[in-house]
């Protein structure tokens, strides 16, 4: 009993003060970690940043530091943990490369998230696609399109590429050519152009709507109609104005030229 005692003691003495120390840093390590995820999430959430993407990187951050201390816990205990950050950073280079599309795409993902170019809810024209934006993940971005498909684009097709929020701004400008006959009457077509706008209560009168004459082209004299409206009345305003200058032409007396072709027929002699 005495000599179980001895060796107790004696291993005690030889390993007691590096478990001792082992488990404080442990525990400390641990109390770091968790604080400092927390410091995390409350900065992400301070800066408006996705709920999803807050919860991830506080999860990544909290598992690199455990990651962190258990090295230096095992090191503290005398293990050799030179192999072991070798095999950690072997292991994390064939993860990445195994992942690299991934990770472009979460790259990508958090971009969009912290920099926001769109929002859930704006239509725009992204990744080859158009549409409303319906949900912005870590590596994916789900778009509806105008007939109710569901459009899933990789984060990172969207941040390689252009993108076009037409929700960005509260006012659009719509831009129409409408066409007549070279025997019209111009000063007639533009003030029944500008009566229709002025008819129109969506059309703003702040900046104010545009007719002009735009070109003498080969067969019709057109006229640019630019007025500017709500960005969520584009798409109605522009076509019932269509409609309404196609009805007001035609009531007018005013000709909408289409192309046409003379065909000239020649009888040839006989021989």
């Amino acid at each position: 009993m005495d000599a179980l005692i001895e060796r107790l003691q004696e291993a005690f003495t030889a390993y007691g003060p590096n478990l001792l120390g082992a488990s404080v840093l442990l525990l400390l390590g641990w109390w770091g970690a968790r604080l400092a995820r927390a410091l995390v999430r409350r900065a992400l959430q301070r800066a408006r940043v996705d709920a999803t993407l807050v919860q991830f990187l506080g999860s990544l951050t909290y598992l690199a530091l455990m990651l962190l201390v258990g090295i230096a816990t095992l090191g503290r205990l005398g293990v050799n943990t030179t192999s072991f950050a070798a095999v950690i950073a072997a292991a994390g280079l064939a993860v990445g490369l195994a992942f690299q599309d991934s990770l472009s795409n979460f790259a990508a993902g958090v971009l969009l998230i912290v920099f926001r170019p769109f929002g859930v809810g704006d239509y725009v024209e992204a990744g080859g696609v158009s549409g409303t934006v319906e949900e912005i993940q870590v590596f994916t971005t789900l778009f509806k399109t105008p007939d109710n498909k569901q459009v899933i684009v990789a984060n990172s097709a969207i941040g390689s590429g252009h993108i076009t929020n037409y929700s960005a701004n509260p006012t659009r400008r719509i831009d129409l050519v409408f066409g007549i006959g070279y025997e019209d009457d111009l000063l007639k077509a533009k003030q029944v152009l500008e009566r229709i706008l002025a008819e129109d209560e969506r059309v703003l009168r702040d900046p104010e709507p545009a007719v002009a004459v735009l070109e003498l082209a080969d067969s019709s004299v057109n006229f640019a109609v630019r007025p500017w409206v709500k960005s969520g009345d584009y798409w109605a305003v522009r076509a019932d104005l269509t409609e309404r200058v196609k009805l007001s032409f035609d009531a007018e007396g005013l000709s909408i030229p289409f192309p046409q072709t003379d065909v000239h027929l020649y009888q040839a002699e006989a021989a």
